[in-house]
């Protein structure tokens, strides 16, 4: 499972690097948290330690709400 996150987290790095419009660097970014999200995630359960699960809901409600304010920004600045 750390293989695949890994090769997720690095094909979403050079996809920011990389990305030819700001609105593709955004959705990698999106990806990178979901990324980390997961990780952390799996993290937990491998565990059995629920004391990440604040830590989960908080990363999940800044990726929402930076990709509504992004989609926001982009929509009224066309």
């Amino acid at each position: 499972m750390a293989v695949l996150l890994s090769v997720g987290l690095g094909l979403a790095l050079v996809r920011i690097v990389h990305g030819p419009t700001a609105l593709d660097r955004i959705v990698a970014l999106d990806a990178l948290l979901a990324i980390a999200i997961g990780a952390i995630a799996v993290e937990a359960a491998y565990s059995k330690d629920p004391t990440a699960l604040p830590a989960l809901v908080g990363l999940s409600i800044l990726g929402f709400i930076g990709s509504i304010t992004f989609a926001r920004f982009h929509s009224r600045s066309k």
